[in-house]
């Protein structure tokens, strides 16, 4: 193993940026669409029984960091390993059960503060979509400058992250490289990410020197659950294209067998069109001559219906 571990994982990422407030200061002002006068200036920890509960394999998949600042707003920062549909789902009922934990019977609406969820997400989430980065808010579909300050998302695909030098965004920058380029296989740190005394610091807290063989053992753990929440991910995709695919097969064919009855139908009923048609035509010959045979006035009408067929009704009414 080289000099440093993952800092996306559970243990790096919650000693970083869940022990160090400076550093998830510096995280949240970076990453956070905030403007100047609303940058984060100091942060409190939750308390563990606020951290929202997770299943087995949310825990296994998701790491998180939540905390609020001096003036009362609430942040949620996540680590999603593991992409599904129902991710952006979940974030918004813990965003919003975060946004509702703030108010207590009898007080007034506006003591109520914004929460802010910053999720990184390690797997492609939005096919297509250009950009990494995804900040979602509830504004006037119409007028885009009305805003109902509450909730607010942001999702940063880090697979699409590439590094750019931007001075306005320059902490965005390097936090997003310290997130994507530092790992076991990391020899050698870029001086920029060294030079940076937050970035720098975040270094020092993941460098294998720094922890005990059973943090090493828990380490390696997370990163077993990982491979195994992939793998059941993927299987579970296969069996699902397999049953779409069975399914797509049987509804072909059933297709193919109604188009097969629905061309035997429409020949079916040409041919009786066909056979109406001729036999319309022979009744119209045979009255003509009926017609001609009566007009002529040498048979009787019954020897006039037996040699055309038709009825007496039928030659009486000509």
């Amino acid at each position: 193993m080289g000099k440093y571990l993952n800092p996306k994982a559970d243990l790096t990422f919650k000693k970083v940026f869940g022990e160090h407030p400076r550093l998830v200061i510096s995280l949240l002002n970076a990453l956070l669409p905030l403007e100047a006068d609303e940058r984060v200036e100091s942060i409190t920890y939750w308390p563990a029984e606020k951290i929202p509960r997770r299943t087995q394999a949310e825990k296994d998949s998701i790491v998180d960091v939540c905390c609020h600042d001096n003036k009362g707003r609430e942040f949620i920062v996540e680590m999603q390993m593991t992409w599904t549909e129902s991710f952006k789902k979940r974030v918004l009922l813990n965003a919003s059960k975060a946004y509702v934990a703030q108010s207590e019977v009898g007080e007034a609406y506006q003591l109520l503060q914004p929460v802010y969820a910053l999720n990184f997400v390690n797997e492609p989430m939005n096919i297509g979509a250009d950009g990494y980065y995804h900040h979602y808010r509830l504004v006037h579909q119409a007028k885009t400058d009305e805003v109902i300050d509450g909730l607010q998302l942001v999702f940063i695909e880090l697979p699409k992250f590439q590094p750019r030098t931007f001075s306005e965004r320059k902490m965005q920058i390097l936090w997003l490289r310290f997130l994507t380029e530092i790992n076991e296989k990391t020899e050698e740190v870029p001086n920029e990410l060294l030079e940076n005394p937050e970035v720098s610091e975040a270094l020092k807290i993941v460098e294998v020197a720094a922890y005990t063989r059973d943090e090493m053992r828990a380490y390696d753990k997370f990163w077993d659950a990982i491979s195994t929440r992939k793998t059941e991910l993927l299987d579970y995709e296969i069996k699902i294209r397999k049953a779409k695919a069975e399914v797509d097969a049987a509804k072909a064919e059933a297709d193919a067998a109604k188009a097969e009855a629905d061309a035997a139908k429409a020949e079916a009923d040409a041919a009786k069109a066909e056979a109406d048609a001729a036999k319309a035509r022979l009744k119209q010959a045979n009255m003509d001559t009926a017609r001609k045979l009566k007009a002529m006035g040498v048979m009787t009408t019954a020897q006039i219906a037996g040699a055309t067929g038709l009825s007496n009704a039928d030659i009486e009414q000509l």
